[in-house]
């Protein structure tokens, strides 16, 4: 059942305009955004037949949180965000 998960969920993501050659944070985030949702689906919080649904969800989720993230700045020697 999970290889048939990740088949579906790898057509899911290829199929709605994510491009072949993502850079490698967008790789990053397609594979935590699958792990995400094969969690879920393990757990009993997601079912199947409703992956198509979320996937978007948690997509946007992860992607916004990485890419603003990735904006803000980081001071090297207190390992705080500057402002």
């Amino acid at each position: 059942m999970a290889t048939q998960i990740h088949r579906q969920i790898l057509t899911l993501s290829t199929g709605s305009g994510i491009q072949q050659s993502m850079k490698s944070v967008d790789e990053h985030i397609l594979r935590a955004t699958k792990e995400i949702i094969v969690k879920f689906i393990e757990m009993g919080r997601l079912s199947p037949s409703n992956v198509h649904e979320s996937f978007k969800d948690v997509y946007k989720t992860v992607n916004d949180t990485v890419k603003k993230n990735l904006d803000m700045p980081q001071d090297a020697s207190s390992g705080s965000t500057k402002s």
